[in-house]
């Protein structure tokens, strides 16, 4: 590949603004979906169940595209195809969803939503690792975790900002999703596309050598080449990838407990409600989005200010530092019932979540060749999405009989998860690829 040339923090930016459309969509699932479902006459211990879209999408689509980009040769470049497509399936998504009329015509919905994030979300995060000079690795992956960060700010504040506009909070169509909901979603549809292109127009990938095209094209085509590559990334994974594994079970675990129940456990903590039709519930769902606002927020600023700090400590460190203090904020919620000591412990997680989408990584580019960037970005991203299937199919079996039905139990579950994060992040030993590899 051609060399790498060092770039301005305006290109840097400007390469990562794509990000800002990807994650104002997940966003909106995390803060949406839960009340969405419940809106469409879903019971809260199956709730996970309509949550696997994710892991399995991401489990089957990640590595594939991940490894088919590393393989692509088009006049657009190996990764832009595949934002492309992604963002486009993406918005068509976004704009069905608040018009489902019935459960599984939501849940449908949301394993196309989940397949095109993906499909644009690993060759995004190669394409960075392929643009950005190995000094500016740290900076280049903690300004898209600060895009992550801002624009689930807006997707989170969206539905109150809406009302403070002059919307009806208790304005419901016939399904009984309010119409705030379905404006924020129409909103997403057009960022999604609008920040890629920004990306695209403003940061076009490096041209390959004649050497790298003529390597490429040598390649076995085909799915089974393919998938035989990703057994053979699996086989040869770097030693520090292998470490990661159970720091990100945990704390991938302990995510989508709180995505997904925080919105009845506050519905319950604050309101004393569990009905999905009351007042109490809909004013939970705009608070969950004030709160998480506000962490993204947090992990906006939190990503920017890490970077001296992750330079200096190491991204190791500075991740188990940020897993402690999530755990201690997540573990303090169930007990808060003023809301506004709940952005307290948002402070924890959202520094946390600024660290996850930057510092992890950070540790991981430097331990992985260059020519095989996507496809280790891809398996790396099956650590994320198995345990987020681990708990969709585990959590509904013990629900009732462990944690007594309640959500602001399944929220502790959480805290606890990510001190084990924290401990099992401290005993990774980052080491870098051989640069011949």
């Amino acid at each position: 590949m051609a060399r790498r040339p060092h770039l301005t923090f305006a290109q840097i930016v400007n390469m990562n603004v794509g990000f800002f459309g990807i994650q104002y969509s997940f966003g909106l699932q995390q803060s949406n979906m839960s009340p969405i479902y419940r809106y469409l006459g879903a019971d809260e211990a199956s709730l996970p169940l309509l949550y696997l879209a994710g892991p399995v999408t991401g489990l089957i689509v990640q590595p594939i595209i991940g490894a088919m980009s590393d393989r692509t040769l088009s006049p657009r470049g190996r990764r832009t195809p595949y934002f492309l497509i992604g963002a486009i399936l993406c918005s068509l998504s976004l704009l069905a969803m608040p018009f489902s009329r019935t459960l599984w015509m939501a849940a449908g919905i949301l394993w196309i939503l989940d397949a095109a994030n993906n499909i644009t979300m690993e060759p995004y995060r190669a394409y960075v690792s392929d643009r950005l000079d190995p000094k500016q690795t740290s900076l280049g992956f903690l300004t898209q975790s600060a895009f992550t960060g801002l624009g689930q700010t807006l997707s989170y504040i969206t539905p109150s900002v809406l009302v403070f506009l002059g919307m009806n909070r208790d304005a419901v169509n016939d399904r009984g999703i309010p119409h705030i909901t379905m404006l924020a979603f129409l909103m997403g549809a057009a960022f999604s596309v609008l920040s890629i292109l920004w990306s695209v127009r403003t940061t076009p990938e490096l041209p390959l050598t004649p050497e790298e095209r003529q390597r490429i094209a040598a390649l076995p085509r085909g799915i089974g080449h393919t998938v035989r590559e990703i057994g053979e990334a699996l086989r040869d994974m770097p030693s520090t990838m292998r470490q990661m594994i159970a720091m990100k079970f945990f704390q991938w675990y302990a995510m989508f407990c709180y995505w997904i129940y925080i919105a009845p456990a506050l519905a319950l903590t604050l309101f004393g409600t569990k009905d999905p039709e009351s007042a109490g519930f809909r004013e939970a769902g705009l608070v969950v989005g004030q709160v998480g606002a506000f962490y993204n927020f947090v992990a906006f600023v939190a990503a920017f200010a890490m970077v001296p700090i992750t330079r200096r400590i190491g991204a190791k460190w500075m991740h188990s530092i940020a897993l402690v203090a999530a755990s201690v904020s997540m573990l303090a919620i169930p007990a808060i019932q003023d809301r506004a000591l709940l952005f307290l412990p948002m402070l924890g997680i959202g520094l946390a979540w600024g660290s996850m989408m930057g510092n992890p990584y950070v540790m991981l580019s430097d331990a992985i060749p260059r020519e095989r960037v996507g496809v280790y970005m891809g398996v790396f991203n099956m650590f994320i999405v198995i345990p987020m299937l681990i708990q969709n199919l585990t959590l509904p079996l013990f629900y009732d009989s462990l944690l007594g039905g309640n959500p602001a139990h399944v929220i502790r579950l959480a805290g606890a998860l990510l001190g084990c994060a924290a401990v099992a992040c401290a005993f990774v030993t980052v080491k870098r690829a051989d640069a011949t590899s």
